[in-house]
């Protein structure tokens, strides 16, 4: 298959996670109108989403390794289609929360099987700069889901933005379905048995430096993850701009993402994965204490306010391909487990940051700007902690086919 081809494939699949929870942002109030429930009780939409997408990315991997990664992740995409198609149809509120919590079951299976896809068919650098280009591609979806989602909204009502999910995951399975080849060999997978399935699982969790590398990992992410996450607040409360200027926001933010991806795989046949990684911590520093000098001194207003947040993407997005590359290799036999628990604490972290850590920061751009440094001083403690602790024989202690089959 031509790469290209690929890359547009995993990248547009990781997306679909992201377009279902940044498309529907501006359809919140609306819930609240349509189905006459308090702004908390619409909220539960969201959150038993990002349950149920942390809860599944601990299996997508397991199953993908056991059934093979084709089978699974279009099963997991066919269902997707289907709560996104019922998620439109609903009716009440705890319809339309049922459908959700499907939906999220089902959305993360694309980027935790892509992200196995990619250790299958490619290795070191290469693997970096394949990374690298699904993260460019990935990256619209959080600068354009939340405009179109307006736009839809606006234009055609809530319902409107299921529907346009549901069509382009619907097309996206479909060339998934006729180009997507089984990556994972028949000899290669392993029996899917629940007890060993969650022993391997605490044994991989009992991997320190796994477990360090893989939360570096979602720290740096949440340096993003709070403006994201308060959004609303930064953009109508901080900023004092319009409900329809969130493009102010999400789109220097998703620019800084996508260079430093593009930056990342264009340069990864010339530096060495640990110099990129270095050079991604150093800009996201100085990113995060320039953003706390600037809300320190001066009162935030565009386009200043997202100058520092747009180079914390930068380097965030320099560093995280090489990361996520060299965590996976330490279980180069169960790349698939590995990268479903990876995307569990992604998820994990993204959840208990949005509902407990920044509503704490919502009134002040000051209080935003700590937690980003906040996040970068934990990612680069994680990240010295995970590589200086020495690691396993790869693959040692799984339980493997024949001890499950005992």
């Amino acid at each position: 298959m031509n790469n290209r081809l690929l890359i547009f494939m995993l990248a547009a699949l990781s997306m679909l996670g992201a377009l279902s929870i940044d498309a529907y942002l501006p359809a919140l109030l609306a819930i609240t109108r349509i189905f006459s429930v308090t702004a908390a009780a619409a909220q539960q939409t969201l959150t038993v989403y990002l349950a149920a997408f942390a809860i599944m990315t601990l299996f997508y991997g397991t199953l993908s390794d056991s059934f093979g990664r084709r089978p699974v992740l279009l099963t997991a995409m066919l269902l997707y289609v289907l709560s996104t198609i019922g998620a439109g149809l609903s009716t009440s509120l705890g319809m339309l929360i049922l459908f959700r919590f499907l939906q999220g079951a089902t959305a993360g299976a694309g980027s935790v099987i892509g992200r196995a896809i990619v250790g299958d068919l490619f290795v070191g650098a290469e693997a970096q700069r394949v990374m690298s280009y699904i993260s460019v591609v990935f990256g619209l979806a959080p600068a354009i889901a939340p405009i179109l989602g307006g736009w839809l909204l606006s234009s055609f009502g809530w319902r409107s933005i299921f529907w346009f999910i549901a069509l382009f995951s619907g097309l996206l399975m479909a060339l998934c379905a006729g180009e997507l080849k089984e990556s994972l060999p028949i000899e290669s997978r392993h029996p899917f048995r629940f007890r060993p399935v969650m022993l391997n699982y605490l044994h991989v969790c009992s991997c320190r430096p796994f477990m360090l590398q893989a939360l570096s990992i979602g720290f740096a992410f949440g340096g993003v993850m709070v403006y994201v996450s308060s959004a609303p607040a930064f953009v109508i409360h901080i900023l004092h701009l319009h409900e329809t200027d969130y493009g102010w926001l999400f789109i220097p933010l998703i620019g800084g993402m996508s260079a430093g991806s593009w930056v990342a795989g264009r340069w990864s046949h010339s530096f060495r994965p640990a110099t990129m990684i270095t050079a991604g911590f150093v800009i996201m520093t100085i990113a995060a204490a320039a953003n706390i000098a600037y809300a320190a001194l001066v009162t935030p207003a565009i386009p200043w306010a997202i100058v520092a947040p747009l180079f914390y993407c930068f380097g965030m997005s320099l560093a995280t391909p090489g990361m996520t590359v060299r965590a996976l290799e330490l279980f180069p036999r169960h790349r698939g487990l590995a990268a479903s628990l990876q995307g569990f604490i992604f998820m994990a972290l993204f959840a208990l940051g949005s509902g407990v850590v920044c509503p704490l920061l919502f009134d002040s751009a000051l209080k935003l700007a700590l937690g980003v440094a906040a996040s970068v001083i934990l990612s680069a403690l994680c990240w010295w902690a995970g590589i200086s602790a020495k690691p396993r024989p790869a693959d040692e202690g799984f339980i493997e086919e024949e001890t499950a089959s005992a």
